[in-house]
């Protein structure tokens, strides 16, 4: 498996998932992608962390109040949290939850971006981040659905990134953060697309075969989407959980 190395400043470092019911949850990606699942107890707020042959690749926790969202969850390397927190600020974000102490794992920020897509500040302590990416059951890529292309690409640059259009078509217009030729993150212009609806960002994990995964998806009570369908970049599904929270899996294409 690839361990992930060092994580350039704004790149995805960790992610997780807000779940309203553990036990189905659990049984849905342990039985998909082979994870298992540690609880830390009240102490961690009931956090949990799923891993894959030993290896942490995503959290897990329930909703801290009423009402909030039941998604997959984006953190993004911050070497220093609390400049990542002011650069963000004067960038035209917007600080749901300033920069803290996670106990001795880490530092953290909750940041909106100024088209509306929230995600998290991570500075790592003790917890680095996810440990093992681009193998099956790991996360594969991280993407940010925006309505706002042309003001989030220098917010995100101003976090770290390394922003570069690499498609700027009239159905099709998408960026990357790139750091010495290899991408680590991507940014699609949803209203180029054709698809309207809130800001997110969408969390890509790795498959082996994207047939099989599609077919297990349903096996276990989510939902597919869209897919499997080939693409210049791989063989996609997008999916749902049993409880509704969306994410991808990316594969080899077939030909199909």
């Amino acid at each position: 498996m690839p361990a992930r190395g060092e994580v350039p400043a704004g790149a995805p470092i960790w992610n997780d998932l807000t779940t309203d019911d553990l036990d189905a949850t659990v049984a849905f990606y342990s039985g998909l992608f082979g994870w298992t699942h540690e609880g830390h107890g009240e102490e961690y707020g009931n956090y949990g962390t799923f891993s894959l042959d030993g290896k942490p690749v995503a959290g897990v926790m329930p909703p801290m109040g009423p009402g909030q969202p039941l998604v997959w969850s984006v953190h993004l390397h911050a070497p220093d949290v609390s400049a990542a927190v002011d650069a963000a600020r004067a960038a035209g974000g917007t600080v749901l939850v300033d920069a803290m102490d996670v106990m001795d794992l880490g530092r953290q920020a909750v940041v909106v971006d100024p088209a509306g897509a929230a995600f998290s500040l991570w500075q790592p302590g003790t917890h680095r981040g996810f440990e093992v990416v681009e193998e099956h059951g790991a996360p594969g890529w991280h993407e940010l659905h925006t309505q706002g292309f042309d003001t989030v690409l220098p917010f995100y640059d101003a976090l770290g990134w390394t922003t570069r259009v690499m498609s700027d078509e009239p159905q099709f217009r998408y960026a990357v953060d790139e750091v010495d030729d290899h991408q680590l993150a991507g940014i699609m212009d949803d209203p180029r697309s054709g698809i309207s609806g809130p800001s997110y960002w969408l969390t890509y994990f790795t498959t082996d075969d994207a047939d099989a995964t599609a077919a297990r998806i349903t096996e276990l009570g989510g939902a597919v989407v869209q897919g499997p369908e080939d693409t210049p970049y791989g063989r996609l599904v997008n999916a749902k959980d049993p409880r509704g929270s969306e994410f991808s899996a990316i594969g080899p294409n077939t030909g199909a």
